[in-house]
C-alpha cells in the first residue's frame, strides 16, 4: 500500500474540512476514495463538493464493506462515535474517530475493547496534541524541568456562542442529540490536554450551570476543582457566553510555572526548588531566585491534516500514534465526572460508578426536547 484509501462518515462541519484537505492532497500518503451521509438530502451538494470520481453512500456499512476504503473517519453527531468506530473495525477497516470518543464512557469502554481485539490503527482527532506550544510543556513536565507539579489552572472562555448558533440544529445543546454542551462540543481538546500533561486526578469536585445563559438543555457554563495522588490540584473553568473570553493555561511546579496564552509560552525557572529553599531558609521574607526563561517554541500549528498524516505513518509503517484512539475515554471521564458531581452535587471519586452516570444522562434523555432548527445547506463551494 503506497496510500491509505480513506472514507468519511458524516459530511457535516467538520467531514467537510476533512474532505477539502484529503481532496487538495495536504495529506501525501492518503486520498479519499468514499464518503458517507445518511442525509439524500445532502448527497447533491456532497457530490458537487467531492466529485464523480469519489463514491457516495448513503449507508455507513454499505461503504465499510464496498471495498474501496482501507480507513475510514468518523465525523457524525457525538453519539454515533463509537457505534460506527466498532462497525468499521469489524470490518477491518482503520478507524480515525472525531472527538469526543463518545458521550458517555460505558459506550467508549466498548469501543476500546473491540479495538484492543482488532489488530487495526485506531487513533482519535485530538489535532491539539501537535502544537508545538503543548508538546514543549509536556516535554517541560516529563524531563523534571518543572519539578513536582504543584497546581493546574485552564481559563478557557474564548468558546462565544450566540442562541443563533444553538437553534441552527435541532439536536443542538440537547441531551437527546449532542449528550452535553460546552464540555462535550467545545473541551474535548482541552480536557485531554488538561490530563494529558498533568495526569488524572484522584476526585474532582464541579459545578456545572444548564442553560444559564441560552436557552438551551445542557451545560454552558462549568467550574471545577480537582485533587492529585500527589497533593497537586486544578482548577478547569469554561464557559460559552463571555466575551472577550480568555484561553490560559497555568501550570506551577516545585520548580518552576510555565504559562500558555494567546499562542505564546512563557517559562518561570526557579535557581533552586521550591522545597529545597524552604528546608534551608531562615530569614523570614524571601523566596527563590526566580528566572525568566527564553524558550524556542515553532509556530503555533494544530491543523486537522497533521493527525491525519501521523495515522497514515502508523497504518503504512507502524509509527506511534500522537492521539492513540484508546487514549480518548480519558477526557471523556473528565466532562462525565463534572457532570455526575453536579447532577449529585458531591464529589467523583475515580474510577467513578459509570451505570450511576449512564441512568442520570438517560433521565435527561427521556425529558430532552428537539428544537425547530434553522434551515442550513451545503453549496457548491463546500460551506454550510
Amino acid at each position: 500500500m503506497e496510500k491509505v484509501r480513506f472514507g468519511i462518515i458524516g459530511i457535516g462541519n467538520i467531514g467537510t474540512v476533512h474532505t477539502r484537505y484529503l481532496l487538495a492532497g495536504v495529506v501525501k500518503e492518503a486520498c479519499l476514495t468514499a464518503v458517507c451521509d445518511n442525509d439524500p438530502a445532502k448527497h447533491r451538494a456532497i457530490r458537487a463538493l467531492v466529485g464523480e470520481p469519489v463514491a457516495l453512500f448513503s449507508d455507513a456499512e454499505e461503504m465499510l464493506t464496498s471495498g474501496l476504503i482501507d480507513a475510514v473517519i468518523v465525523a457524525t453527531p457525538h453519539y454515533d462515535h463509537p457505534r460506527l468506530s466498532i462497525m468499521a473495525m469489524h470490518h477491518g477497516i482503520h478507524t480515525l474517530c472525531e472527538k469526543p470518543a463518545g458521550v458517555y464512557t460505558a459506550q467508549v469502554q466498548e469501543m476500546n475493547a473491540c479495538a484492543r481485539e482488532c489488530d487495526l490503527v485506531f487513533g482519535i482527532m485530538y489535532n491539539q496534541r501537535p502544537n508545538p506550544l503543548y508538546q514543549k510543556v509536556k516535554d517541560l513536565i516529563e524531563s523534571g524541568e518543572l519539578g513536582e507539579i504543584r497546581r493546574s489552572n485552564w481559563i478557557i472562555t474564548n468558546w462565544y456562542r450566540s442562541q443563533s448558533y444553538y437553534n441552527s440544529g435541532g439536536w443542538r445543546a440537547t441531551w437527546k442529540g449532542e449528550g452535553g454542551g460546552v464540555l462535550l462540543n467545545q473541551d474535548p481538546h482541552q480536557l485531554d490536554l488538561w490530563q494529558w500533561l498533568v495526569g488524572m486526578p484522584v476526585r474532582l469536585r464541579a459545578f456545572c450551570q444548564f442553560g444559564k445563559h441560552r436557552q438551551i438543555e445542557v451545560e454552558d457554563d462549568v467550574t471545577a476543582y480537582a485533587e492529585y495522588a500527589n497533593g497537586a490540584t486544578g482548577v478547569f473553568i469554561t464557559t460559552v457566553a463571555e466575551t472577550p473570553g480568555t484561553n490560559r493555561l497555568e501550570i506551577a511546579g516545585d520548580r518552576g510555572k510555565v504559562v500558555v496564552e494567546e499562542g505564546k509560552l512563557r517559562y518561570w525557572r526557579l535557581r533552586e526548588s521550591e522545597t529545597e529553599f524552604n528546608a534551608r531558609w531562615q530569614n523570614g521574607f524571601g523566596e527563590p531566585e526566580c528566572w525568566e526563561v527564553s524558550i524556542p517554541v515553532a509556530p503555533e500549528c494544530s491543523d486537522h491534516h497533521v493527525i491525519t498524516a501521523n495515522f497514515c505513518a502508523a497504518v503504512l509503517r507502524g509509527e506511534p500514534l500522537i492521539a492513540p484512539g484508546l487514549e480518548g475515554i480519558n477526557g471523556l471521564t473528565l466532562s462525565n465526572a463534572m457532570h455526575l458531581s453536579t447532577w449529585t452535587d458531591d464529589w467523583v471519586t475515580f474510577p467513578f460508578d459509570e451505570k450511576q452516570y449512564l441512568r442520570l444522562l438517560q433521565q435527561r434523555i427521556t425529558t430532552s426536547v428537539e428544537k425547530e432548527a434553522t434551515s442550513r445547506t451545503l453549496d457548491a463551494s463546500g460551506t454550510w
